[in-house]
């Protein structure tokens, strides 16, 4: 099977359109071709809208959290029977963590030595253009810069100025976008509306980018890729069943952690704690999500209950985010509800940003998900506050990050833990939580 072509798009910063430009380019292409998404960084929202154009899953690219090895390992299992890779970057091409490159876009663009389009935004500049472009690609020879696309341009005059400025630079402008405000996603308090709840325009979208960007070129830079073969490892096998709480109120996911428990044998079995009775499982694995939209639903439904006996009687559970809140004692939105009470903890919601950025977690006490002495990367983000009681224990001590108190995350009861913190199976593999789950099932 031949390799798949593959784009990185990128911006000079955030805002320019990079993500217009990305997610036009999976539908255009989407119309003839098998299109394999991906997003640069930890963010959950954005993918969600990939895997609704292209059909195929979005994967997340996160050089922090999943090193190099797990950014290829990824890349080459996601991209495979795709004609065309399209990645979308985060920030600006640059922008990475703290100073440095790592978790940047051209970081990413490195590790897959993937051709980069740079998007600029036109608006209220023509010559100086010339100077972000020069500055951009002389700025790491190895970040392979092939193409410019502009967006929000004026007139035909503005766009030849700007071309005309460009001249002798060697990366070719292959696209010009005229200001479309129709086109764009509504944000929201945790960034962009979830796929499904605001209907993207695909096909108007695809029309727009198909009409302003010159597809021919586009197709001849991907072609300038070679995907590097990656020697699969083999895993422990596990024969175990695996509850995953799955609807509006949890919706945070990694798509890798899925492919992650079913290659481990695990079989998968999804379910809403707002409407359906706990399933038949050996462990349970809450994501994050809007636990506090939908307060009233988790309260009223006997699931909670359920979950707390389960957890009672030994049962593996392991939650992440919004999960924290649901498996505390109470929640409070617009007024207080009662939760699952299974950890000693009450939460709330707050106006304020509590919490934002890539955690790395030493693991300070056996837990349900790694042994003492372990290291985890993740990240967080929250606008929530968690009282603990007072003999609560935690499973981690943050080098970097919040998490729930003092630096200290994954609050543990029994066979339970919850943390603030969003990790990868890349940092931290799922075997010791399924091997959790078939002591329990083997009771």
């Amino acid at each position: 099977m031949p390799d798949t072509k593959a784009l990185l798009i990128a911006g000079t910063a955030s805002g320019v359109g990079k993500t217009t430009v990305a997610a036009g380019l999976m539908a255009t292409l989407g119309r003839k071709y098998k299109v394999q998404p991906f997003k640069v960084g930890p963010d959950f929202i954005d993918p969600g809208h990939h895997t609704q154009i292209c059909g195929r899953s979005s994967r997340n690219l996160d050089s922090f959290m999943m090193g190099e090895k797990g950014v290829l390992e990824t890349f080459a299992r996601a991209s495979k029977g795709a004609d065309f890779s399209i990645i979308e970057g985060v920030m600006g091409l640059f922008d990475g963590l703290d100073t440095t490159e790592i978790a940047s876009s051209a970081h990413i663009a490195k590790i897959l030595d993937v051709p980069v389009l740079l998007v600029i935004n036109a608006h209220g500049a023509s010559r100086s253009i010339a100077a972000v472009v020069k500055g951009f690609s002389e700025f790491d020879s190895k970040v392979r810069i092939k193409g410019i696309i502009l967006n929000n341009t004026g007139s035909n005059r503005h766009i030849q100025l700007i071309k005309d400025s460009l001249h002798g630079a060697g990366i070719p402008v292959i696209g010009a976008l005229p200001i479309n405000k129709e086109l764009s996603i509504p944000s929201r308090h945790l960034g962009l509306h979830m796929a499904g709840e605001n209907e993207p325009k695909i096909s108007e979208l695809a029309n727009f980018i198909e009409q302003h960007i010159d597809m021919d070129s586009l197709k001849t830079i991907a072609g300038n890729f070679k995907a590097r073969d990656i020697s699969k490892v083999k895993k422990e096998q596990f024969t175990v069943r695996i509850g995953i709480a799955n609807d509006s109120a949890f919706c945070f996911y990694y798509q890798d952690a899925f492919d992650a428990l079913k290659m481990s044998g695990a079989q998968l079995v999804f379910f809403s704690p707002m409407s359906d009775p706990v399933p038949e499982v050996d462990g349970l694995y809450l994501g994050g999500g809007y636990p506090e939209l939908f307060a009233k639903e988790l309260e009223a439904s006997g699931t909670r209950l359920e979950i707390k006996k389960a957890a009672q009687d030994g049962m593996p559970i392991y939650g992440e985010c919004g999960a924290l809140l649901y498996l505390g004692a109470s929640l409070e939105t617009d007024r207080n509800y009662r939760m699952a009470g299974v950890l000693g903890a009450n939460s709330r919601m707050t106006t304020k940003l509590q919490a934002l950025g890539y955690t790395e977690a030493v693991v300070i006490a056996d837990s349900p998900v790694a042994k003492k002495g372990a290291v985890i990367r993740g990240h967080e983000f929250h606008y929530s506050v968690t009282d603990c009681d007072r003999d609560s224990r935690f499973a981690y001590e943050l080098n970097r990050g919040k998490g729930i108190l003092k630096g200290r995350d994954g609050l543990m009861e029994n066979n339970t833990i919850a943390s603030y913190m969003h990790t990868h199976p890349a940092s931290n593999s799922f075997d010791e939580f399924l091997g959790q789950c078939r002591k329990y099932g083997s009771r």
